[in-house]
């Protein structure tokens, strides 16, 4: 496979042609013409033929053009031209700190990520750093930010090659006030909360979020919950959430969620909706039809998904709930004891609806895939099944995760195969679900290329065209494209962005439909998609004949509540 590095140093060749002399009577009226496409505009119409240009970084026209009117054309003939695509959890608040670029998203025709998943990457204090510390050592990265205005300073430093917006994080906010422990906030605490939420949006926030299988956010209620919704409400935000379950409970943390969007008046967006589990599955009409039912019923409620049966978290999200209190280093100590440790054993062969038991999900160790570590050591490990591991150290698969989180500093990353291709079908069909990759920008060389991906880091969004437009037409290319842009733009309030159309930032595709596809596989994920042939973030080519052009064009997106808002 060509390294990204000979991508990168071959894209110079690839520009150069698309450059044409200027006419010599004129000045050319565009910088860049798309010629000669099938437009799809976003919008689920029909492809219809027509030339873009564009100026300044945005769409300046649509229509067709004399030669000579641009500075440099692209020849789009037997090609779409669609919108950039937007990932609606991208998770790349710090890999883009490592290589801006972010290959795996911008090959995949990714233009525009929202990030922030629960935690955020903003704000900081000590405490949190320190809890931190293994994932930004692992990247290499010290956190030079405490607030979302420093960290936006510092992406406009650097560059990046996408747009990116993010959420923040209600785990966060919590951790801010109260720490790690199991406990509610005082009324104090909670004001404290609130106001840290609407900070986080007059900075630029799109909403909270929340990710509510994983400690500290477990130990969150709903009162508290709506009550911070409710501050992001106020300056125009949404509310995303990973459930509280998407197992076993999932009906009632549905019920949750949509009590959280009616109290506190808020539109809401359901991370990665699936079923997980094989005692759950073939639920996922029951799922539909509830939610069908809330948006019945005047709740503004929709989804984001992926197309794959396997999902990836923290390998501690394993060990239950109480476990975690007072953050890993007290997780650790339990691990380390015992008598604590037959007690979180025991709660992990017990069937419950009190937590989402992944252990109980899974037919076994061989469904867990080890695909980053912290501990050099370990390294070996990754891409290797949790069975194969137990095998070699000959101990019981239980006591193969336990051993495994102490060696780790319990931050190592797992795949879990836990779902099946009837329910994602489902859920990728429904008109209100949006794309997601649910993964960090990444690169299959370099620092980030050590990590053992996910697939879907690479895929998402080449997958749904070759898989489920293609080969299974369980979607039109319209639609789809309709799921890649003018949806998710519409949920995230981007108003000048996701659709093709005069006066929108010209975030652009043009690919082949007959050959576009994904390569990542679990077994060697690392590997880019194949069939962009020309991708644009504000109107410069960041992937132009196929190759990477190392450009830095995207911008901050700010969300509704900035004080300065209008930069968007």
């Amino acid at each position: 496979m060509m390294s990204v590095r000979h991508v990168c140093r071959s894209a110079f060749a690839a520009v150069a042609l698309l450059m044409l002399a200027p006419a010599a009577s004129a000045t050319p009226a565009y910088d860049t013409i798309v010629r000669n496409g099938h437009i799809i505009d976003g919008t689920g119409s029909p492809w219809y033929a027509a030339d873009v240009a564009i100026k300044d970084g945005r769409i300046a026209a649509i229509g067709h053009f004399a030669p000579g009117q641009a500075t440099n054309v692209i020849d789009a003939h037997g090609m779409v031209v669609a919108p950039g695509f937007i990932d609606m959890l991208g998770q790349s608040e710090t890999s883009i700190l490592v290589d801006p670029r972010l290959p795996s998203k911008v090959f995949q025709g990714i233009t525009t990520e929202i990030t922030g998943e629960g935690e955020s990457v903003a704000p900081l204090n000590a405490a949190i750093i320190e809890q931190r510390q293994p994932g930004y050592d692992h990247f290499h990265i010290h956190p030079d930010w405490r607030n979302f205005q420093e960290y936006f300073a510092r992406l406009r430093k650097q560059g990046m090659g996408i747009n990116l917006g993010t959420y923040v994080g209600a785990a966060s906010v919590r951790e801010m006030v109260i720490g790690y422990g199991d406990r509610a906030p005082t009324p104090a605490e909670l004001r404290q909360m609130q106001g840290l939420v609407e900070d986080a949006m007059r900075q630029g926030a799109f909403g909270l979020s929340t990710a509510l299988q994983y400690p500290p956010a477990t130990y969150a209620q709903t009162p508290e919950l709506v009550a911070l919704a409710q501050s992001a409400a106020r300056h125009g935000g949404i509310y995303a959430t990973h459930m509280r379950s998407e197992g076993n409970a999932e009906i009632a943390a549905l019920d949750e969620t949509f009590r959280i969007g009616r109290e506190a008046g808020i539109g809401v967006e359901i991370f990665h909706l699936k079923v997980s589990g094989k005692p759950n599955w073939g639920t996922m009409p029951k799922v539909v039809a509830r939610i069908e039912a809330a948006r019945a019923s005047g709740i503004d409620v929709a989804a984001d998904a992926y197309p794959y049966t396997a999902w990836q978290n923290n390998f501690s999200s394993f060990i239950p709930p109480w476990a975690h209190d007072g953050g890993d280093s007290k997780l650790l100590e339990r691990l380390k004891d015992p008598a604590t440790r037959a007690r979180i054993r025991k709660d992990m062969q017990t069937p419950s609806d009190a937590w989402d038991n992944t252990w109980l999900a899974i037919n076994g160790p061989q469904d867990i895939l080890i695909s980053s570590v912290s501990n050099p050591e370990l390294q070996k490990y990754v891409g290797q099944r949790v069975s194969s591991i137990a095998a070699e150290w000959h101990t019981d698969p239980l006591d193969t995760v336990f051993d495994f989180l102490v060696r780790d500093h319990a931050a190592t990353d797992v795949v879990v195969f836990g779902m099946q291709d009837a329910d994602v079908d489902l859920a990728l069909r429904q008109p209100w679900v949006s794309f997601d990759t649910d993964y960090h920008g990444t690169a299959p060389d370099g620092l980030l290329g050590r990590d053992h991906s996910h697939p879907r880091a690479y895929g998402t969004f080449p997958r749904i065209l070759a898989r489920y437009v293609r080969e299974r037409k369980l979607l039109t290319l319209p639609d789809a494209i309709r799921k890649f842009t003018a949806l998710p733009a519409q949920r995230m309030g981007l108003a000048d962005r996701g659709v093709l159309k005069r006066g929108m930032w010209a975030d652009l595709v043009v690919f082949d439909p007959d050959t576009v596809h994904d390569v990542a596989t679990y077994e060697d994920p690392n590997r880019l998609a194949m069939g962009m042939r020309y991708v644009l973030v504000n109107g410069v080519p960041v992937i132009a004949g196929g190759q990477l052009t190392g450009a830095l064009p995207g911008q901050v997106l700010l969300g509704p509540g900035y004080a300065g808002a209008g930069h968007r």
